[in-house]
C-alpha cells in the first residue's frame, strides 16, 4: 500500500528557504566547486546505499542530473549559469542543514525539498541540457557518418543555441517576475 502526501509553500516558507539558500551559499563560497561538486556526489552515495526512505531517495535521485550539467566537458555551462548550478548544489555541500542528516527517516527530507525547489529555479538550464544530451546522443549515431571535427562543430553550434535560448527564457521569467519572489539562487 502506498500513501500520497502532499503540501504546498506559502511565500514565508519560500522565503525561509531562500534564507537557508543562501547561508548554504555563504558558508561555501571559500569552497573550490569542485569540492562543492564532490559533497553532493557523496550525498548520492548514501542515497544509493539505501540511508533514506524511497520517497526521498526518488527526488535526490535529480541531483545526479544537476552535476552532470555541471560536469560534462562538452556542455560548458557559462560562468553565470555555473555559479547558479553551484550555488544549487551547495546546499548539499552544508552537513548543518534546516534537519540534521542523522535524523533516521526524515533528516534528508529537508534535501528533498530543496531539490524540487531548485528542479523548478533551474528548468530551463536543465532543459537545455537534456535537449543537448539528447542531440549529442543523436550526433553519436551519426558520427559514423561525419568526421570528429564536423561533430564538434555540430556540437558547439547546438550547444550555442541551446545556450541562447536559455538566456532568453531565463530574460523572460525575470522580465515576468521583476520581484523574483520565488528565486532561490540569485
Amino acid at each position: 500500500m502506498s500513501l500520497r502526501i502532499s503540501f504546498d509553500l506559502n511565500e514565508d516558507d519560500l522565503r525561509h528557504f531562500r534564507l537557508i539558500m543562501r547561508a548554504a551559499r555563504d558558508a561555501t563560497e571559500r569552497r573550490a566547486p569542485e569540492d562543492i561538486v564532490a559533497a553532493a556526489v557523496e550525498l548520492l552515495h548514501i542515497v544509493d546505499d539505501g540511508h533514506c526512505p524511497a520517497f526521498i531517495a526518488e527526488r535526490l535521485q535529480k541531483l545526479d542530473f544537476m552535476i552532470r550539467m555541471i560536469s560534462d566537458l562538452d556542455w560548458r555551462l557559462p560562468h553565470a549559469a555555473a555559479k547558479r548550478v553551484l550555488h544549487a548544489l551547495a546546499y548539499f555541500a552544508e552537513p548543518d542543514d534546516l534537519i540534521p542528516d542523522h535524523i533516521p527517516g526524515l533528516g534528508y527530507l529537508d534535501d528533498a525539498i530543496m531539490v524540487e525547489l531548485l528542479m523548478r529555479e533551474l528548468r530551463h538550464e536543465i532543459e537545455a541540457y537534456r535537449d543537448f544530451c539528447a542531440f549529442r546522443d543523436a550526433e553519436q549515431v551519426r558520427s559514423e557518418q561525419c568526421s570528429r571535427k564536423e561533430r564538434r562543430a555540430r556540437l558547439n553550434s547546438r550547444r550555442e543555441s541551446l545556450l541562447s535560448r536559455m538566456q532568453r527564457r531565463l530574460k523572460q521569467d525575470l522580465k515576468n517576475n521583476p520581484a523574483g519572489v520565488s528565486r532561490l539562487l540569485d
